[in-house]
């Protein structure tokens, strides 16, 4: 009977570790590769019904005012579409239904947030919109990444792999 209860509660924490997300965001994960003192950290939880996904983002240093960022479908060294936005300081934030997107605040900022099904937007690779369950997919995957553009780098200053904590990938490549 113990065995059971041990068996049980580390298959619990490891599902709980599978709903946990990071990503450390720099310059160098960027396509191409840049060097920037800007830098941040993308932090999330899904629930455990797997409808939704509360997030913070920080970062700090970037060279210019941050203008946008977004979780994008893409694995590493690839850009990719945009799948759902975390802030954005531009007129290009997705319509209704989806929740209203923040304004990006200056650096060093952080911003927290929910995910939920009409945030996910249609991607021409495969992700369709309002589908959550193919985002966590794609997240799982490690085909997606977290990143931060600001004016001087439009398409990106810092990203980084979003990845769940029993990924036990090294967070640097």
């Amino acid at each position: 009977m113990l065995t059971l209860v041990c068996v049980g509660a580390v298959s619990s924490l490891a599902a709980d570790s599978a709903r946990e997300l990071r990503a450390r965001l720099t310059g160098f994960e960027e396509v191409p590769t840049l060097v920037t003192t800007g830098n941040g950290r993308f932090r999330a939880r899904i629930n455990r019904a797997e409808t939704e996904i509360t997030w913070e983002l920080s970062y700090a240093d970037t060279e210019s005012a941050v203008q946008q960022a977004h979780i994008h479908l893409g694995r590493p060294a690839i850009n990719g579409a945009i799948t759902v936005f975390l802030c954005t300081n531009l007129t290009n934030a997705p319509a209704p239904p989806a929740s209203a997107t923040q304004a990006c605040p200056a650096a060093p900022a952080t911003i927290t947030g929910t995910i939920r099904a009409n945030d996910v937007l249609a991607t021409p690779t495969g992700i369709d919109a309002g589908n959550l369950e193919e985002l966590i997919t794609a997240i799982r995957a490690r085909a997606t990444y977290a990143n931060v553009h600001t004016v001087i780098r439009t398409g990106g200053e810092i990203r980084g792999v979003i990845r769940a904590d029993n990924d036990r990938h090294d967070d640097h490549h």
